[in-house]
């Protein structure tokens, strides 16, 4: 039949009564564990550990090889030194030029990559089932073997002082430096940001004594999932990293954030908006405590429908987008609120955020409330992990905390067993206002008497 318009009106009007009833829409069902298929792991005989989950039935896998420094064994001078490695790692082998390397990975359908972070070298790649140990061998390659041309690294040197310049002049990570300085004292952690000059003074000799004296076997763990023929994929493993020396043993280095209030205001004159960081230390995944603190985070700030992005986004219209969240390292971890504010607003904004953990502290959340994040939050932790990617990135972190894959298997089982008042003891426990520091960065003259009743203990002028 054929709608003719009044037709179509008639039976919309008709229908107007039906549609005017509020639907309750069907409460969820109970969130379904995390399944992990089981890992096989082996270790060499230099040190060298590899482990590998087959997963989905997509033809492709993923290698993800960490090497246990990076940033963490940095001098105070030497700041982004295994970044440089890492960039320079890229330009091919002692029998592999940078393009012969990139040509090879793309004849497998897929990407390599090195990177740096503060817990690990890592070497990245993924290409078709079928060449899987291909890529094993490959990878072993760009690892134990790295060219490091001689002819690059002005070139890189430059690429990373241009990086340097453009995240420097962002507000956030002014703020996030400072931050990290002052949650990190003279520990690497806090030194997340090198200076041109420091990036210059950088030389072949460096990084390959950088190289030499903090990557091994030892340090060494090969993840691997996806759809992949396990048999081929260890006798790859062995036959490309038997012959690896052992290099340095393990030396992770700890954490350690300090507690107290302190206060930073780092001038940016004529800036529309303010830039805020208030947060404190708390504990790191290996303590049993984790998983509640990481939902009571989420209640609070780290979601989209936490109070605090509520509060302050939604209600007020001081900020886009708030966000908290845990951070952390090795036996170390920081909380910490992030907005970007309006000027007017700064001191207001403050108040409101100090306000939503004080009524945390006072007053458990509701059941229904509670219920909402934990459904969020187990539905986002199993479809993240339910891709190789996912599953190796959670198995080297589980690696690195000293957990076992129970945790992974039992998430969801802990989430769900929260309850309101477990948050509010955690929120009374871990998260004191009184032992926050707080970073702002902003335009002094118009936010300084906002800022008056947090009696900053010591205030900085400057992007220092």
């Amino acid at each position: 039949m054929k709608l003719t318009p009044v037709l179509f009106t008639a039976l919309f009007l008709a229908a107007v009564p039906l549609l005017a009833q509020k639907q309750t829409p069907p409460s969820g069902g109970q969130p379904a564990d995390f399944d992990l298929p089981r890992r096989q792991t082996i270790t060499l005989d230099n040190g060298l550990k590899a482990s590998w989950v087959p997963y989905g039935n997509i033809p492709k896998v993923t290698v993800r090889i960490y090497v246990r420094t990076g940033n963490m064994h940095e001098k105070a001078d030497e700041i982004w030194l295994s970044d440089l490695l890492a960039e320079l790692m890229q330009e091919g082998t002692t029998t592999r030029s940078a393009q012969a390397l990139a040509e090879e990975v793309a004849r497998m359908g897929g990407s390599l990559s090195v990177s740096a972070s503060p817990n690990a070298m890592i070497v990245s790649g993924s290409v078709l089932s079928e060449y899987g140990p291909a890529l094993v061998s490959l990878m072993a390659d760009v690892l134990m073997n790295p060219r490091l041309p001689a002819s690059e690294i002005e070139r890189l040197k430059t690429d990373l002082k241009r990086q340097l310049e453009v995240q420097k002049a962002e507000p956030q990570v002014q703020a996030s430096e400072k931050f990290d300085a002052m949650m990190y004292p003279d520990q690497p952690y806090g030194r997340t940001y090198p200076t041109g000059e420091m990036i210059a003074r950088y030389d072949l000799t460096q990084v390959r004594g950088f190289y030499d004296a903090q990557l091994g076997a030892q340090r060494t763990h090969v993840y691997i999932s996806g759809k992949f023929d396990p048999v081929a994929v260890e006798k790859a493993i062995r036959s490309s990293f038997n012959g690896w020396r052992k290099g340095p043993e393990m030396n992770l280095i700890e954490a350690k954030p300090v507690t107290g209030k302190r206060f930073a205001l780092i001038d940016r004159p004529g800036a529309s908006q303010s830039t805020l960081i208030v947060g404190l230390p708390v504990i790191d995944p290996s303590k049993p405590d984790w998983i509640p603190l990481w939902i009571t985070n989420s209640l609070l700030g780290g979601s989209f429908a936490s109070r605090i992005t509520t509060n302050i986004r939604e209600n007020k219209g001081y900020t886009y987008s708030p966000n908290s969240w845990i951070y952390p390292y090795y036996h170390g971890a920081v909380w910490s609120e992030r907005a970007d504010v309006t000027t007017e607003h700064t001191g207001a904004s403050l108040k409101e955020i100090m306000n939503e953990v004080n009524l945390l502290r006072s007053t458990p959340p509701s059941k229904e409330e509670l219920a909402g994040i934990q459904n969020y939050e187990s539905g986002v932790f199993v479809l993240r992990h339910s891709n190789p990617f996912g599953i190796v990135t959670q198995l080297a972190s589980v690696d690195l905390y000293g957990l076992d894959d129970s945790y992974l298997t039992n998430f969801v089982k802990t989430v769900m067993a929260v309850t309101p008042q477990r948050v509010q003891q955690l929120a009374q426990q871990y998260l004191n206002p009184q032992d926050m520091t707080l970073v702002v960065v902003g335009d002094q003259s118009k936010i300084e008497s906002q800022l008056t009743d947090y009696k900053p203990a010591a205030k900085v002028s400057g992007n220092k």
